[in-house]
């Protein structure tokens, strides 16, 4: 019989990836899933659906039930403050714990978390991702393992959208120094690193993945990529920390005053200004049981290419 995966998560851009990886692995899929409806990401991809949220224990038990292996992606990458953070990246994982631990069959459980984990001290984000981590310890049953992503870009996101924006726009701001690195890593590439782990034996372990730049990239390089994408050259705009700061603070205010949810936080600003978003082999998962296959120049025009196609970059 067909193994079946878990996925929360799976209505979010990583967690497309990874219903689509499992599914090309041979697993069949059940998502978990606030509400119906259409999912343009995973149109024409053949999964159940169970209705419901991380807060709901019975959903959690329905999601759940004769899986082999549990991939929890679900999360908050932005919030209001630090307590709707904790309710998500804390809060549910502890939730679907608790439903792992009350299942009948021990399961193979794989919580995606974040590179940013590791500095837990410079964002609710990092902290509440720190936090989610250690929940794992209290699984009684069954096996876990951690996937820290660095970076993640490809079609779909719009995250990352902003930096192809600014080389069409043929300024490129830099904040942070020429020194800091940052790792990145495709879509497709990360995905494949978790499907690979829901069959890995071990447990309690965590890993790191990026592209096959274990230490990552310069802003600079970044940069030239990101015009080699798009196909021109930009005015590359530094940013002392002081103007990123200020403007994470005026947008925070501007945020609460419009209701909206911000991005660029004070959290979110440091975690920009960090010299260190590299990664070392040793964090890495073994060689044998996945190795990144999308470098980024290539990963940069595919993802160029496709938002073209989709409208969201003049061609």
């Amino acid at each position: 019989m067909t193994r079946l995966a878990a996925v929360t998560g799976a209505t979010g851009f990583l967690g497309g990836y990874i219903v689509d990886s499992l599914i090309a692995a041979g697993w069949r899929v059940r998502i978990l899933a606030r509400r119906a409806g259409n999912l343009p990401q995973l149109a024409g991809r053949d999964f159940e659906t169970v209705q419901g949220d991380l807060s709901d224990r019975r959903a959690l038990d329905v999601l759940i039930d004769e899986a082999d292996a549990v991939v929890h992606a679900a999360g908050l990458i932005k919030a209001r403050d630090r307590a709707v953070f904790r309710t998500v990246n804390v809060g549910g994982t502890t939730n679907l714990v608790a439903a792992l631990n009350d299942c009948a069959d021990p399961k193979r459980l794989i919580y995606v978390s974040s590179m940013a984990a590791r500095e837990p001290h410079l964002s609710a984000y990092a902290e509440t991702k720190h936090e989610g981590e250690k929940v794992l310890s209290t699984l009684r049953r069954g096996g876990w393992s951690v996937v820290r992503p660095c970076a993640v870009y490809g079609p779909w996101d719009r995250e990352t959208l902003a930096l192809f924006q600014s080389a069409v726009r043929r300024i490129f701001p830099v904040a942070g120094s020429r020194r800091g690195r940052v790792a990145l890593i495709h879509a497709a590439d990360a995905a494949r690193a978790v499907a690979k782990l829901c069959d890995w034996a071990e447990s309690g372990r965590i890993f790191e993945i990026t592209d096959r730049r274990i230490d990552g990239y310069g802003w600079d390089e970044i940069a030239s990529a990101a015009e080699d994408a798009v196909g021109g050259k930009a005015l590359r705009l530094p940013l002392p920390a002081i103007t990123v700061h200020a403007a994470a603070a005026a947008n925070m205010l501007a945020a609460r005053i419009m209701g909206r949810t911000p991005m660029l936080t004070p959290g979110k600003a440091r975690e920009i200004l960090h010299d260190d978003w590299g990664s070392t082999a040793e964090r890495q998962p073994p060689p044998n049981l996945w190795q990144p296959q999308i470098g980024l120049n290539e990963g940069f025009s595919d993802t160029v290419t496709w938002y073209q196609e989709q409208g969201w970059l003049p061609k």
